[in-house]
């Protein structure tokens, strides 16, 4: 009697665990988990690719002055960081060029003659 008592108390031990181990995976195979699941790991991506291009600005930026002390060519902190002056475009400084332009007229080309 005891015998019988035991394995069916470990029946039931395992089947209470087993099904709760299913009743786990199951949740976490939903839809909205593994959404859930997925947008975690792009955010944790996110940080990772941000946290890589920030150490490879550092190093990029060490360099830079490692360079700039070796070749002597050491410049004003203000002028190396400020952006350059706008820049105009050839059309914008020469508008008289772009009116003299001729283009082939369209409604006298033959497609038999280019065999």
């Amino acid at each position: 009697m005891f015998r019988r008592t035991f394995w069916f108390t470990a029946g039931a031990a395992a089947g209470v665990w087993a099904t709760t181990k299913v009743n786990r995976k199951l949740k976490q195979l939903t839809p909205e988990s593994l959404a859930a699941q997925a947008a975690d790991k792009a955010v944790e991506a996110g940080h990772r690719l941000k946290e890589f291009a920030l150490d490879i600005k550092a190093g990029m930026a060490q360099r830079e002055d490692e360079l700039n002390d070796a070749l002597g060519l050491r410049q004003d902190p203000d002028q190396a960081r400020a952006l350059p002056g706008p820049r105009r475009r050839a059309a914008l400084d020469a508008p008289e060029r772009a009116e003299h332009v001729q283009y082939p007229r369209l409604d006298s080309y033959n497609r038999n003659e280019d065999h």
